[in-house]
């Protein structure tokens, strides 16, 4: 982990990987808050995950998700029995962690990048960048970058490819991307 005087650098390579209970593939936690918070106590979480085999999603009640295919040909997930193809790099899906949702690999295995908020508390907006742009950190408001491929810099700190920046302190930072970015934003639920 290293450290600006804005912002906390999170080095994929210090992600531990934890497997799903169903085997069907391993997640590794980006960020959450309350930091350390289990999946019954998060105001909100992000993280990426290798999906190896098809299955059903765990149910998360009262939890908003946004999913992005980074890596991999693609799924169908089958939300609340319809199915959506996720099947495009780089494009959000937004879905309820309430609803049944079962997934099916198109052609092999993937990685995801997900982003859960607890209904009520927080919102959170998932753009991506892949050109130099300002990041807006609203007052009350945190900001996460993850660069999803190639590589990024921050303020002039360097992320390589699954690393992240963690922006706790309301204000504008520098994102140069050579490659795509992730850029979060979460906010109290008004």
């Amino acid at each position: 982990m290293t450290s600006s005087e804005r912002f906390q650098v999170l080095r994929a390579s210090e992600r531990p990987a934890t497997a799903w209970l169903n085997g069907g593939g391993v997640t590794r936690e980006v960020a959450g808050f309350p930091a350390g918070a289990g999946l019954d106590a998060f105001d909100w979480r992000v993280s990426l995950a290798d999906v190896a085999s098809a299955g059903p999603f765990s149910a998360f009640p009262g939890i908003d998700r946004v999913i992005t295919l980074v890596e991999g040909p693609g799924m169908a997930l089958t939300v609340d029995g319809t199915e959506r193809l996720v099947d495009e790099p780089f494009r959000p899906f937004a879905f309820s962690g309430d609803a049944t949702t079962d997934c099916r690999l198109l052609a092999g295995p993937v990685v995801d990048f997900n982003v859960m908020t607890r209904r009520g508390r927080v919102e959170a907006a998932v753009d991506l960048a892949v050109t130099t742009t300002a990041v807006d950190v609203p007052a009350g408001s945190t900001g996460l970058l993850v660069c999803l491929a190639g590589a990024a810099s921050v303020d002039g700190v360097e992320l390589a490819r699954y690393d992240a920046a963690l922006l706790p302190t309301s204000g504008t930072y520098e994102l140069h991307p050579e490659g795509t970015t992730a850029v979060v934003t979460f906010s109290p639920t008004r």
